[in-house]
Protein backbone atom coordinates (compact mmCIF):
# COMPACT_ATOMS: atom_id res chain seq x y z
CA UNK A 1 0.00 0.00 0.00
CA UNK A 2 2.74 2.47 0.95
CA UNK A 3 4.53 1.89 -2.53
CA UNK A 4 1.47 2.47 -4.09
CA UNK A 5 0.83 5.21 -2.65
CA UNK A 6 4.01 6.49 -3.40
CA UNK A 7 3.98 6.19 -6.37
CA UNK A 8 0.69 7.69 -7.43
CA UNK A 9 2.23 10.79 -5.30
CA UNK A 10 5.49 10.47 -7.55
CA UNK A 11 2.82 10.67 -10.70
CA UNK A 12 0.97 13.68 -9.38
CA UNK A 13 3.70 15.61 -9.20
CA UNK A 14 5.39 14.94 -12.30
CA UNK A 15 1.66 15.58 -13.91
CA UNK A 16 1.80 19.23 -11.86
CA UNK A 17 5.34 19.66 -13.39
CA UNK A 18 3.77 19.08 -16.75
CA UNK A 19 1.92 22.10 -16.67
CA UNK A 20 3.64 25.47 -16.51
CA UNK A 21 2.75 28.97 -15.64
CA UNK A 22 3.69 31.48 -18.66
CA UNK A 23 3.60 34.77 -17.00
CA UNK A 24 2.62 37.50 -18.59
CA UNK A 25 3.99 41.18 -17.15
CA UNK A 26 0.58 42.32 -16.11
CA UNK A 27 0.35 39.57 -13.29
CA UNK A 28 -1.84 37.14 -15.24
CA UNK A 29 -0.70 33.83 -16.61
CA UNK A 30 -1.65 31.23 -18.86
CA UNK A 31 -1.46 27.35 -17.94
CA UNK A 32 0.40 25.89 -20.64
CA UNK A 33 1.62 21.74 -21.26
CA UNK A 34 4.85 23.98 -23.29
CA UNK A 35 6.00 26.98 -24.93
CA UNK A 36 8.66 28.22 -27.32
CA UNK A 37 10.18 31.52 -28.32
CA UNK A 38 10.13 32.57 -31.59
CA UNK A 39 11.43 35.87 -32.71
CA UNK A 40 9.52 38.21 -31.34
CA UNK A 41 6.41 36.19 -30.02
CA UNK A 42 5.58 33.24 -27.70
CA UNK A 43 4.15 29.56 -28.75
CA UNK A 44 2.39 27.87 -26.48
CA UNK A 45 0.36 24.80 -26.07
CA UNK A 46 -3.03 25.90 -23.77
CA UNK A 47 -3.75 23.16 -21.42
CA UNK A 48 -7.40 25.59 -20.83
CA UNK A 49 -8.07 25.41 -24.42
CA UNK A 50 -6.09 22.52 -25.74
CA UNK A 51 -4.58 24.32 -28.75
CA UNK A 52 -1.66 25.98 -29.86
CA UNK A 53 -1.56 30.28 -29.25
CA UNK A 54 0.68 32.90 -29.92
CA UNK A 55 0.66 35.84 -28.01
CA UNK A 56 3.99 39.09 -28.58
CA UNK A 57 6.86 38.12 -26.40
CA UNK A 58 6.99 41.82 -25.03
CA UNK A 59 3.77 40.94 -22.77
CA UNK A 60 5.54 37.71 -21.39
CA UNK A 61 7.32 37.54 -18.15
CA UNK A 62 9.82 35.20 -19.30
CA UNK A 63 12.38 35.40 -16.26
CA UNK A 64 9.50 34.92 -13.71
CA UNK A 65 8.81 31.79 -16.07
CA UNK A 66 11.69 30.38 -16.29
CA UNK A 67 12.38 30.07 -12.92
CA UNK A 68 9.54 28.92 -11.96
CA UNK A 69 9.75 25.89 -14.44
CA UNK A 70 12.99 25.85 -12.86
CA UNK A 71 12.18 25.13 -9.09
CA UNK A 72 8.78 22.62 -10.50
CA UNK A 73 11.98 20.73 -12.34
CA UNK A 74 14.54 20.55 -9.51
CA UNK A 75 11.01 19.42 -7.25
CA UNK A 76 10.31 16.67 -9.73
CA UNK A 77 14.32 15.71 -9.48
CA UNK A 78 14.13 15.58 -5.80
CA UNK A 79 11.31 13.59 -5.81
CA UNK A 80 12.11 10.91 -8.50
CA UNK A 81 15.92 10.58 -6.44
CA UNK A 82 13.98 9.88 -3.11
CA UNK A 83 11.63 7.65 -4.54
CA UNK A 84 14.51 5.62 -5.96
CA UNK A 85 16.84 5.61 -3.02
CA UNK A 86 13.53 4.33 -0.52
CA UNK A 87 13.10 1.81 -3.36
CA UNK A 88 16.90 0.65 -3.55
CA UNK A 89 16.65 0.36 0.25
CA UNK A 90 13.59 -1.65 0.44
CA UNK A 91 15.01 -3.81 -2.24
CA UNK A 92 18.00 -4.42 -0.24
CA UNK A 93 16.06 -5.01 3.27
CA UNK A 94 14.10 -7.56 1.10
CA UNK A 95 17.71 -9.11 0.53
CA UNK A 96 18.85 -9.01 3.71
CA UNK A 97 15.54 -10.39 5.18
CA UNK A 98 15.83 -13.58 2.57
CA UNK A 99 19.24 -14.32 4.04
CA UNK A 100 18.06 -15.02 7.72
CA UNK A 101 16.56 -18.81 7.85
CA UNK A 102 12.69 -18.59 9.63
CA UNK A 103 13.85 -21.00 12.05
CA UNK A 104 13.41 -19.38 15.32
CA UNK A 105 17.42 -18.79 16.85
CA UNK A 106 19.69 -15.90 16.69
CA UNK A 107 21.90 -15.53 13.08
CA UNK A 108 24.71 -12.92 12.04
CA UNK A 109 25.98 -12.60 8.18
CA UNK A 110 29.82 -12.23 7.66
CA UNK A 111 31.04 -11.79 4.07
CA UNK A 112 26.95 -12.78 2.65
CA UNK A 113 27.45 -16.12 4.77
CA UNK A 114 25.18 -16.59 7.15
CA UNK A 115 26.00 -18.13 10.28
CA UNK A 116 24.11 -19.31 13.45
CA UNK A 117 24.85 -18.67 16.70
CA UNK A 118 24.08 -21.28 18.92
CA UNK A 119 22.76 -21.27 22.72
CA UNK A 120 24.42 -21.90 25.34
CA UNK A 121 23.45 -24.21 28.15
CA UNK A 122 22.72 -22.36 30.92
CA UNK A 123 22.13 -23.60 34.87
CA UNK A 124 20.72 -22.21 38.22
CA UNK A 125 23.06 -22.15 41.05
CA UNK A 126 21.79 -21.51 44.39
CA UNK A 127 24.00 -20.24 47.18
CA UNK A 128 22.78 -23.33 49.46
CA UNK A 129 23.84 -21.79 52.45
CA UNK A 130 21.40 -18.84 52.18
CA UNK A 131 18.77 -21.46 51.22
CA UNK A 132 19.16 -23.27 54.63
CA UNK A 133 19.33 -20.00 56.53
CA UNK A 134 16.17 -19.25 54.72
CA UNK A 135 14.39 -22.17 56.18
CA UNK A 136 15.92 -21.58 59.40
CA UNK A 137 14.51 -18.13 60.22
CA UNK A 138 11.34 -18.49 57.94
CA UNK A 139 10.07 -16.59 55.52
CA UNK A 140 11.57 -13.19 55.44
CA UNK A 141 14.52 -13.85 53.94
CA UNK A 142 14.41 -14.38 50.27
CA UNK A 143 16.64 -17.21 48.32
CA UNK A 144 19.61 -16.18 46.06
CA UNK A 145 20.85 -17.39 42.90
CA UNK A 146 22.22 -16.95 39.75
CA UNK A 147 21.99 -17.93 36.33
CA UNK A 148 25.14 -19.23 34.59
CA UNK A 149 27.33 -20.15 31.51
CA UNK A 150 30.04 -22.63 32.10
CA UNK A 151 33.62 -21.42 31.36
CA UNK A 152 34.83 -18.18 31.87
CA UNK A 153 34.79 -17.22 27.99
CA UNK A 154 32.92 -17.74 24.76
CA UNK A 155 34.23 -19.65 21.73
CA UNK A 156 32.07 -16.91 19.86
CA UNK A 157 34.92 -14.27 19.38
CA UNK A 158 33.85 -11.02 17.61
CA UNK A 159 36.56 -8.39 16.62
CA UNK A 160 33.53 -5.78 15.52
CA UNK A 161 32.66 -3.99 18.95
CA UNK A 162 28.98 -2.91 16.93
CA UNK A 163 28.55 -6.49 16.02
CA UNK A 164 25.36 -6.71 14.48
CA UNK A 165 22.81 -9.67 15.35
CA UNK A 166 19.63 -10.89 13.60
CA UNK A 167 16.74 -13.03 16.13
CA UNK A 168 14.33 -14.72 15.05
CA UNK A 169 11.28 -15.05 17.36
CA UNK A 170 8.87 -18.34 17.42
CA UNK A 171 6.61 -15.80 19.89
CA UNK A 172 6.09 -12.51 21.13
CA UNK A 173 9.12 -11.98 23.96
CA UNK A 174 11.78 -9.87 25.42
CA UNK A 175 14.92 -9.73 23.70
CA UNK A 176 18.34 -7.79 23.97
CA UNK A 177 21.78 -7.98 24.71
CA UNK A 178 23.48 -8.51 28.32
CA UNK A 179 27.24 -8.31 29.56
CA UNK A 180 28.30 -11.11 31.34
CA UNK A 181 30.32 -11.07 34.77
CA UNK A 182 32.51 -13.72 34.87
CA UNK A 183 33.32 -15.72 38.65
CA UNK A 184 35.10 -18.88 39.32
CA UNK A 185 35.29 -20.11 36.04
CA UNK A 186 31.61 -19.38 35.28
CA UNK A 187 30.00 -16.50 33.36
CA UNK A 188 27.02 -15.29 35.17
CA UNK A 189 24.04 -14.26 32.78
CA UNK A 190 21.86 -12.73 35.30
CA UNK A 191 21.04 -12.95 39.15
CA UNK A 192 18.12 -14.63 41.14
CA UNK A 193 16.22 -13.69 44.09
CA UNK A 194 13.47 -15.93 44.76
CA UNK A 195 9.87 -14.80 46.73
CA UNK A 196 9.58 -16.72 49.23
CA UNK A 197 5.93 -15.99 49.89
CA UNK A 198 4.82 -16.31 46.20
CA UNK A 199 6.10 -19.80 44.75
CA UNK A 200 7.50 -19.72 41.58
CA UNK A 201 8.13 -15.31 41.70
CA UNK A 202 11.56 -14.75 40.84
CA UNK A 203 13.52 -11.46 40.36
CA UNK A 204 16.03 -11.42 37.38
CA UNK A 205 18.78 -8.88 37.59
CA UNK A 206 20.88 -8.66 34.68
CA UNK A 207 23.16 -5.87 33.10
CA UNK A 208 21.46 -5.00 29.74
CA UNK A 209 22.91 -3.12 26.65
CA UNK A 210 21.54 0.07 25.01
CA UNK A 211 20.79 -1.32 22.14
CA UNK A 212 19.17 -0.41 18.44
CA UNK A 213 16.99 -2.54 16.96
CA UNK A 214 14.76 -2.45 13.54
CA UNK A 215 12.01 -4.78 12.63
CA UNK A 216 12.89 -6.24 9.47
CA UNK A 217 10.04 -9.20 9.38
CA UNK A 218 7.09 -10.71 11.34
CA UNK A 219 9.45 -11.96 14.21
CA UNK A 220 12.78 -11.12 13.11
CA UNK A 221 14.62 -8.34 14.27
CA UNK A 222 17.92 -6.93 13.50
CA UNK A 223 19.95 -5.57 16.83
CA UNK A 224 23.22 -4.21 17.83
CA UNK A 225 24.61 -1.80 20.43
CA UNK A 226 24.16 1.80 20.65
CA UNK A 227 27.43 2.48 21.99
CA UNK A 228 30.58 -0.01 21.09
CA UNK A 229 31.00 -2.72 23.53
CA UNK A 230 33.96 -3.13 25.48
CA UNK A 231 35.63 -6.22 25.14
CA UNK A 232 34.42 -9.01 27.58
CA UNK A 233 31.96 -11.28 27.59
CA UNK A 234 28.37 -10.80 26.61
CA UNK A 235 25.39 -12.84 25.06
CA UNK A 236 22.01 -12.02 22.89
CA UNK A 237 19.04 -13.14 25.16
CA UNK A 238 15.44 -14.04 24.67
CA UNK A 239 13.49 -14.25 27.63
CA UNK A 240 10.21 -13.87 29.46
CA UNK A 241 10.39 -12.32 32.62
CA UNK A 242 10.33 -13.83 36.37
CA UNK A 243 9.67 -17.32 34.60
CA UNK A 244 13.62 -18.04 34.40
CA UNK A 245 12.60 -18.98 31.15
CA UNK A 246 15.61 -17.94 29.38
CA UNK A 247 17.69 -18.60 25.93
CA UNK A 248 21.13 -17.57 26.10
CA UNK A 249 23.44 -16.45 22.63
CA UNK A 250 26.87 -16.21 24.32
CA UNK A 251 29.77 -14.41 22.29
CA UNK A 252 33.00 -12.25 23.05
CA UNK A 253 34.14 -9.06 22.01
CA UNK A 254 38.07 -9.06 21.82
CA UNK A 255 40.38 -6.24 22.45
CA UNK A 256 42.67 -5.26 19.90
Amino acid sequence: MRKLWLTLAALALVAWAANVRLYLKDGTYHMVREYQVQADRVRYYSVERSDWEEIPLDLVDLKRTESEAAERQAAVDKEAKASGEEAAAEKAARAEVSRIPQDPGVYWVEDKTTKILKAGEVSVHTNKGRMVLQKMVGPFLNGKGTLELNGSHSLNVFSDPEQEFYIQLSEPEGFGIVKLTTKGGVRIVENLTYNPVVKDLVEEERTMVDILRREMAEGLYKIWPQEKLEPGEYAVVEFTDGKVNIQVFDFAIKGK
